[in-house]
């Protein structure tokens, strides 16, 4: 559970010496309706100033964090090395080696991915709608290990198999995943698990390891939700190598 004063929530989720991983929730912030309240993106018409104040506080409760890397997420497949707080680039994951700075993504339903080497070495986060884990962000990200066997990942909070409602188009998407991933719903309405794609598509890869995916960013109102509320502000999933 997250903190009620600090609106974080740390991932069951056992990581190497040296390496922390961190999720924002709604709480603990300064942004009001209908960002309450911990709004960390700077581009869904929230005030700029409470967004930063929002970000200042987070960065001041992540233990061995000299900085956070933010990104102009597109819903690509472009991942790129952390590069410093002061550049964002636009992509929609990155990597580090580099001790004390996070690498963070922001989400709002979408799924968050952390990435992890089993010695601690280097560390990675990736955006994943269903557009960008069909075109292949995650294996994309993952090819930034020297080996998916040693990589450790964990699934961050995202909108739930049971309010994932999809058209015929993502199935389509995934041709390649069973029929498990999905089940009927109204007319031609799908119901995706985009928590069962994401986890075979990875454990295909190689991946030995994937924890995560026990959440619903739209029925568990902790957590941001653009299928809730269309206006809305974004979490931020981080990890990092300690300085």
């Amino acid at each position: 559970m997250p903190n009620a004063e600090s609106g974080l929530l740390i991932p069951d989720w056992p990581l190497p010496a040296g390496v922390a991983a961190a999720i924002t929730t709604r709480l603990g912030g300064v942004s009001v309706s209908p960002y309450e309240h911990n709004n960390l993106a700077l581009h869904v018409g929230d005030d700029a100033s409470l967004v930063r104040l929002n970000r200042k506080r987070l960065w001041q409760q992540l233990p061995g964090v000299q900085g956070i890397q933010w990104l102009s997420q597109v819903h690509g497949t472009t991942v790129i090395r952390a590069c410093g707080e002061s550049v964002v680039p636009e992509a929609d994951a990155q990597f580090s080696d580099t001790p004390g700075l996070a690498c963070a993504i922001l989400t709002a339903d979408c799924l968050p991915v952390l990435f992890c080497a089993a010695d601690g070495s280097q560390v990675a986060a990736a955006h994943a709608g269903w557009r960008g884990l069909a075109a292949g962000i995650l294996l994309n990200t993952l090819a930034a290990f020297p080996d998916p066997s040693l990589v450790r990942v964990y699934l961050g909070p995202a909108i739930g198999p049971a309010a994932f409602e999809v058209g015929p188009e993502v199935r389509q998407a995934f041709a390649w995943a069973p029929d498990s991933c999905f089940r009927s719903g109204r007319g031609d309405r799908l119901m995706a698990d985009i928590y069962a794609l994401a986890r075979l598509q990875l454990l295909r890869a190689g991946v030995g390891e994937v924890a995560g995916g026990g959440f619903c960013t739209c029925s568990d109102e902790r957590f941001y939700s653009y299928r809730r509320q269309s206006q809305t502000g974004r979490m931020a999933s981080l990890i990092w190598i300690k300085s």
